[in-house]
């Protein structure tokens, strides 16, 4: 037992579960003191032991429910309870998204201290089979060729032969080099030993073409097996696009390598959000879930209220889908991503849907927009959508320096949304709403399009 609490490890103990924690744990109190408990849904009352006791809070896993929530929900898939993939399969669809909507308002609350309502989220018309990409791990289970997902908080690749959030293209993509690896007798890659050939495999999947492009992620350069495979992949995919194989020699958990031999047929395949078509390739940063994506743009073009006559700065613009999107009701559109990779594809985006007025510059925004503002750039209307750990904090005092009129922040991560609008309101600019967009069904994962306006002194 560590000084001031009350639990030890392997302690077993009774819980009455009141919330969901940001990573979808269950919260409840035991004489006071924080536990969380995967798997446990609000409402429930469960018996549950110690795991690990830290200063304020302890975590524990779930033995028994002694009186099950209300909301609570059998999943449907068979791998949840030990898959790291999703976290609220447990919860019925309908709560998960009031939890998700509590969860953007209570974070916007405490850590901002801002009075902004979160208006009702945006659910999935499906929630399931949402994903167009899958992202597997390679291993050796009982002498055969596994992928999966790994178990939670550990490198163990659950066996998945299917999952329920991927499209089954997907699955069929998995299978299929699954058998083939076994039947080609292709070296697995050995963590541990940093030996063996595939370590990964990607599948994509258009939901407008229902082509695959199919990515080996490989320890090394050369495919001795390219025939054979690419004879097998073909016929046993009729969907397929193209083969890659994306090489990966360096240890560690970074999946994807910067070097890349097509193995056959096309390296992209085409996605549509909206009436935009964009190429997706291996490396693109492009949203797993297509039909959320249009809610959230339309969302976030709404929010820009552009009359044709702005300009405007979308940063951490990934491949450039946001300000393409844009782009017919802007005067022009500056995009700005860290990836130069990315910023090809962005550049390629444009012209394969005749877009003239969006140009796109590489490297980091915090360098490159105070570059472009000192040459006399100036936005109306900033967009930003940066990663989980937010905007940095030069690039939002640039931001505040310009005075766009409005400025509409798209988050993945609440708690650091709140942080950086506690920063723009003491710097001139009112959050006016927010709106939660559930991008990723049964995950603790949630999205937010946010405006902000220049105060008017």
């Amino acid at each position: 037992m560590k000084s001031g609490s009350p639990v030890s490890r392997n302690d077993i103990i009774k819980l009455q579960i009141e919330d969901l924690n940001h990573e979808g744990e269950g919260v409840g109190r035991y004489k006071g003191f924080t536990v969380f408990a995967p798997g446990a849904a609000p409402g429930d009352e469960i018996i549950a032991r110690v795991i690990s006791v830290q200063k304020n809070y302890a975590r524990a896993l779930l033995q028994d429910i002694v009186i099950p929530s209300p909301f609570r929900v059998t999943p449907s898939c068979p791998h949840y309870t030990e898959c790291g993939g999703c976290q609220l399969q447990h919860i019925s669809y309908p709560e998960q998204l009031r939890l998700k909507q509590k969860m953007v308002q209570d974070a916007v609350t405490r850590i901002a201290g801002l009075d902004v309502p979160a208006l009702p989220i945006i659910g999935a018309d499906n929630p399931w089979q949402y994903r167009n990409k899958a992202q597997l791990p390679v291993g050796w289970e009982g002498g055969k060729v596994i992928t999966g997902f790994y178990a939670r908080r550990t490198h163990r690749i659950v066996n998945l032969q299917s999952c329920r959030i991927q499209h089954p293209a997907n699955d069929l993509a998995a299978a299929t080099v699954r058998r083939i690896i076994q039947e080609l007798n292709i070296p697995i890659y050995n963590e541990s030993r940093h030996t063996g050939l595939i370590r990964h495999i990607l599948a994509r999947t258009s939901f407008t073409t229902g082509e695959i492009l199919l990515v080996l992620i490989t320890n090394g350069h050369t495919f001795p097996w390219r025939r054979e495979f690419v004879k097998l992949a073909r016929n046993n995919l009729p969907n397929l696009a193209g083969i890659v194989q994306n090489i990966n020699t360096r240890r560690g958990n970074v999946i994807l390598g910067t070097e890349e031999k097509t193995l056959w047929g096309k390296p992209f395949i085409i996605e549509r959000i909206g009436s935009l078509s964009f190429r997706v390739s291996s490396r693109s940063f492009f949203q797993v879930n297509p039909g959320q994506t249009e809610k959230l743009y339309a969302k976030a073009k709404e929010y820009a209220a552009l009359t044709g006559k702005e300009t405007v700065f979308d940063l951490y613009c990934g491949t450039g889908t946001i300000s393409l999107f844009l782009a017919d009701r802007a005067a022009k559109v500056v995009g700005v991503e860290i990836t130069a990779a990315a910023v090809e594809d962005a550049r390629a985006n444009a012209a394969l849907n005749a877009i003239t007025n969006a140009e796109f510059h590489a490297g980091p925004a915090e360098k490159i927009v105070p570059a472009l503002f000192r040459q006399g750039y100036h936005a109306d209307v900033v967009v930003v959508d940066p990663p989980r750990k937010g905007c940095d904090q030069t690039l939002l005092q640039t931001i505040t320096a310009m005075q766009p009129a409005r400025l509409v922040y798209i988050s993945c991560n609440p708690a650091t949304l709140a942080r950086d609008l506690a920063f723009l309101y003491a710097n001139g600019f009112q959050p006016r709403e927010i709106q939660p967009v559930d991008m990723f069904p049964h995950t603790y994962h949630v999205e937010c399009v946010t405006l902000m306006s220049k105060v008017e002194k």
